[in-house]
């Protein structure tokens, strides 16, 4: 092990392709271990063991809170646990290797419900069909702005978009053409996220292959798009993540040009806050209870990784605040693709190389500065 000194805190980097001790075995894959500390603490073993015998949860990108205990994951599918379970196993697969493609993931259980303890609720195993052939589910939302509550979910590798109701008894819309990509108004390229606007439009992230935002109507239908490819004022490569603040303006994680980039709502290029290693998910949450570091204005989140990290920015992009949380260890990541807030402040999170779900929860007199806020509330379902 190395130790050094960052900021103030203690950060540990192991070299997970050796052994960190004689009694554990080693890693084939690289994840930089950087914690610092910060203001929440970590409830044990949230949703472990696996509630299917001798499986782990596959790579989990996708998490999303309805209510404070109808908490809906997307994950890739569960992964078959070798026998004997090696020394150092912790629960979750990335403590073994990456969850993210690994040749025994099983495309099954994709789609569920769990409450605030993490006990399975429901499992939407009728949709499984859906994914298979494909690395499974990549994002999982809910428009803030759907009595209906209607679950969007990002099938990447079929280029496509599902709507299903909120019971998950129906799929209602299947948006873009199954293993078909194409840059136009019926197509898409790898889309990877989600946002909505008052009106009940969508945006999407358009993708990977294709380098666009596609604005569809509340039903749907195609209204325009902008971007392309390129590292430019409004081009992009790989387009990973999308939220929309209170002024309409429109947040994307461009994350292989490592920025962030900021639209009004008719995609108008309005600026570049660059300099983010691999940005993957963006969110945009109202000050925490007690914050004043924004004057009341709203909090821009981001999901950095490689090494992980979350970062704070205003929406001017001054970034206010950041802390490092990488590794396979209680509260550190592999790759934080997706995180959601409950009523209570309570952050659910979504791995997507270590092949975990966590629940993070503030620390009494945590620094409110240090704490992610609301975004905006459900409608109430059925008005």
């Amino acid at each position: 092990m190395t130790w050094r000194s960052i900021g103030g805190a203690v950060a540990v980097i192991i070299a997970l392709g050796t052994s960190v001790s004689t009694q554990q075995a080693p890693r084939p894959f690289a994840v930089l271990e950087k914690m610092e500390p910060f203001d929440y603490d970590v409830v044990p073993s949230w949703s472990l063991p696996y509630p299917h015998a001798g499986y782990a949860w596959g790579s989990v990108p996708g998490i999303f809170v309805e209510s404070d205990d109808r908490i809906y994951i997307a994950s890739r599918g569960e992964i078959k646990l070798p026998t004997p379970l090696p020394a150092g196993f912790l629960g979750f697969f990335g403590t073994i290797r990456s969850a993210l493609n690994a040749p025994e993931n099983e495309v099954r259980g994709c789609l569920r419900i769990v409450d605030s303890t993490g006990k399975v609720l429901e499992i939407w195993s009728q949709w499984d069909y859906l994914f298979q052939g494909t690395n499974g589910p990549h994002k999982i939302k809910i428009s803030p702005y759907d009595p209906q509550r209607r679950v969007w979910v990002v099938g990447e590798t079929k280029h496509v978009i599902y709507v299903f109701s909120n019971d998950g008894k129906q799929l209602l819309q299947t948006l873009g053409v199954e293993w078909a990509t194409a840059e136009d108004d019926a197509h898409f390229g790898k889309p990877q996220d989600l946002a909505f606007l008052p009106d009940g439009s969508v945006l999407v992230a358009d993708g990977l292959t294709n380098a666009r935002i596609v604005k569809l109507d509340r039903n749907g239908k195609f209204v325009t798009s902008w971007g392309g490819h390129g590292t430019g004022d409004g081009e992009f490569n790989a387009v990973h993540g999308i939220d929309v603040d209170r002024h309409g303006r429109v947040y994307v994680a461009d994350r292989l040009n490592k920025r962030i980039q900021v639209f009004d709502s008719t995609g108008t290029h309005l600026a570049n806050w660059p300099n983010i290693r691999f940005p993957n998910h963006v969110q945009v949450t109202e000050p925490a209870p007690g914050d004043t570091s924004t004057n009341g204005e709203q909090v821009v989140w981001v999901a950095d990784n490689m090494t992980a990290e979350v970062l704070k920015f205003d929406t001017k992009g001054n970034r206010l605040f950041s802390w490092n949380a990488s590794g396979p260890v209680p509260g550190g990541f592999g790759e934080l693709h997706q995180f959601s807030l409950d009523s209570k402040g309570n952050v659910y999170t979504g791995d997507n190389v270590l092949g975990r779900p966590q629940k993070l929860t503030p620390k009494q007199g945590a620094d409110p500065r240090h704490l992610i806020g609301q975004s905006v509330p459900l409608a109430r379902k059925g008005r």
